[in-house]
């Protein structure tokens, strides 16, 4: 049940630790998702992926309170946060089969800019001038890097280029949840809650479209990737399946963990460890490095998310400042 138990610790160094372990496993997750994106569908990856991320949950919820850590009294909220990941996944996953890694993670990186959208009427926060003029720059980047002359601009549909977008968007959303549940359940019940989702997503896309029949006639690699006929995986294959299930693990544990001990003001900058990540291995396994206009756009969306996150956090310890000088006073 929600209570003061699952309450953490303020641990900044260890919220960072764990999100940049977090999006090195993201980055290392989206490379082998995006090699097998034309063999299996999604739904198919996401459904192995899930269960066995499950399996490692359970085994982790075992140590913070075990099956009773899963009851709460908010379960519209928790279901509410794994459907945001639900569209996040399918989204951002949709479009790597069609856009380069680079692109799709430069692309996704708005999602710090969408929270301190979302933290205004979700969370009550006030945001200044600067603070807006950061989040503008940061969409700027974003036009920069879906640029309408650009080369994948020209070779794949516009919708499918917004899908990093979409997925920044639900992504936020569930950020904003983690911060609104993290006292209601530890990490790895919150994971549960998200592995048990995407497992039931993917068995609905498995009964409604899992023979392929909607496949036919379809072009579009993003298409074609959420609707391609169930396919048994090879047994060299499998292996790849399991990494990809204990990295789905890791990631929920690790990020709703690292925003559950700090503030995301902390910890947002240190998600853009990914952009590097996303660019060595785009073009260590796919050969591909993003042209001038891409890491431009990297730029401006990075940029403007440190500066957004950093600017909260002098606020922050700004009003921290003023509240210890004035009980000073009083003293």
């Amino acid at each position: 049940m929600a209570g003061r138990g699952f309450r953490p610790a303020h641990n900044p160094r260890l919220g960072i630790a764990f999100i940049c372990l977090g999006m090195m496993a993201i980055t290392v997750n989206d490379s082998i998702l995006k090699q097998f994106s034309d063999r299996y569908p999604l739904h198919e990856i996401v459904f192995v992926r899930a269960a066995v991320a499950m399996l490692f949950s359970l085994a982790v919820l075992r140590f913070e309170g075990g099956l009773r850590a899963l009851r709460t009294r908010r379960p519209g909220a928790h279901i509410a946060r794994a459907l945001c990941m639900v569209v996040a996944n399918m989204s951002f996953f949709g479009a790597l089969a069609a856009i380069p890694l680079a692109d799709a993670t430069a692309l996704f990186f708005v999602a710090p800019l969408f929270i301190t959208l979302l933290s205004i009427p979700f969370l009550g926060e006030r945001v200044g001038i600067r603070r807006f003029s950061a989040v503008a720059v940061g969409f700027v980047g974003v036009l920069v890097v879906l640029r309408p002359a650009g080369e994948f601009g020209q070779a794949v549909d516009r919708l499918i280029l917004l899908l990093p977008v979409v997925a920044a968007l639900a992504y936020a959303a569930m950020q904003i949840l983690t911060r609104r549940l993290r006292a209601s359940a530890p990490a790895s019940a919150m994971a549960v809650y998200i592995q048990g989702t995407l497992i039931a997503v993917s068995i609905g896309f498995f009964v409604a479209a899992g023979d392929g029949r909607y496949a036919a006639g379809l072009e579009s690699k993003s298409a074609l990737f959420l609707l391609r006929a169930w396919t048994w995986p090879t047994p060299e294959h499998w292996l790849w399946f399991v990494l990809l299930g204990g990295l789905s693990a890791f990631i929920a544990y690790a990020v709703t963990q690292a925003y559950r001990l700090s503030d995301a003001a902390t910890l947002a900058p240190f998600e853009y460890i990914a952009l590097p990540m996303a660019i060595a291995l785009g073009w260590l396994v796919f050969d591909h490095l993003p042209d001038v206009w891409v890491l431009l756009g990297c730029a401006l969306i990075a940029g403007s998310g440190v500066y957004v996150y950093r600017r909260k956090k002098n606020l922050a310890d700004a009003d921290v400042g003023v509240s210890r000088r004035r009980r000073r006073r009083k003293r």
